[in-house]
């Protein structure tokens, strides 16, 4: 595997960092996750502006100029022999701190670290699309906006981690998280939408959860589909009595829910306005695809 590094490409053998790296010692960085569908990027800019956004937010200055990265990204792709019609890529942009003396003052380091990792895009198994994915509700609760803001993709991912595990003691495909008021909030990778008698729901922003760029198309195409939307604040319970749910993120579209925490949603299998969404959205993923050339 190439990596890019800081200034350059080098071998995976040799893509190595500093163990005086903030990145390392602190957590103190930020990320952004991207796909392509074979050589065309999903919502490229936006993925880019989002990575601009979390790195403002923490006085975190990107070395990398805004009219590189679309060479930089198609470059990982092809000394990694990805994104032609059989491979699309799963890129990871990451930006730390930088190298510096231990001690949590910004200051400490002079230039941030700046990673581009570029590998095949392994999606969930056709299966589960078909019959649906089984989640729990968390007992650790999702960070208080006004100690860690959510629309901060920061490297800092203990949060999600800690609620991962208990998905996977309950063997399941992920976990809900609640926020401080025991409100629905998000996946560990995800947003969470529901849908009850022809009506979508999904938590608001104000909850305290990242406003997923794939999250905001499925409100787009909603939309489009004259499905109602409401954004709000909303119980487990609420959930539990829906209709139908499902799960959006960049890698995985739109993943049906059938049960949370043992209980069936609707009728046990992906639901028809469920369907309807992700047909939507892969007949017009197109649209949100960086221009060929």
């Amino acid at each position: 595997m190439w990596i890019f590094l800081n200034d350059r490409f080098v071998t995976e053998q040799d893509a190595k960092i500093s163990v005086f790296d903030h990145g390392f010692l602190y957590g103190d960085g930020v990320y952004e996750t991207i796909r392509s569908y074979g050589a065309r990027i999903f919502m490229r800019d936006h993925h880019l502006s989002r990575l601009h956004r979390s790195a403002d937010a923490i006085g975190l200055t990107v070395p990398i100029p805004p009219s590189e990265w679309p060479r930089l990204l198609h470059e990982a792709m092809d000394r990694n022999q990805l994104g032609n019609d059989q491979t699309d890529a799963y890129l990871r942009i990451t930006v730390s701190r930088g190298v510096g003396e231990i001690g949590l003052d910004p200051a400490l380091c002079q230039t941030p670290t700046v990673v581009i990792m570029a590998k095949p895009l392994h999606p969930p198994a056709a299966e589960l699309y078909q019959r649906g994915v089984s989640l729990v509700i968390a007992q650790t609760r999702r960070n208080l906006p006004s100690a860690l803001s959510p629309q901060i993709k920061a490297t800092n991912f203990l949060n999600n981690i800690l609620a991962k595990r208990e998905a996977i003691a309950a063997r399941v495909f992920d976990a809900l998280l609640l926020n401080w008021e025991g409100h629905l909030t998000e996946g560990t990778v995800s947003n969470v939408f529901f849908i009850s008698q022809g009506r979508l729901y999904t938590p608001s922003v104000e909850c305290g959860l990242l406003d997923g760029i794939t999250r905001t198309i499925l409100l787009q195409m909603a939309g489009e589909l004259k499905i109602p939307v409401h954004e709000g604040r909303f119980t487990p319970e609420e959930l539990l009595h829906a209709d139908e749910c499902f799960l959006t993120n960049t890698s995985m579209e739109v993943m049906p829910v059938v049960s949370v925490n043992g209980q069936s949603i609707g009728h046990s299998t992906p639901g028809p306005l469920t369907r309807q969404l992700h047909r939507h959205f892969i007949d017009n993923r197109s649209r949100f695809l960086e221009p060929l050339g």
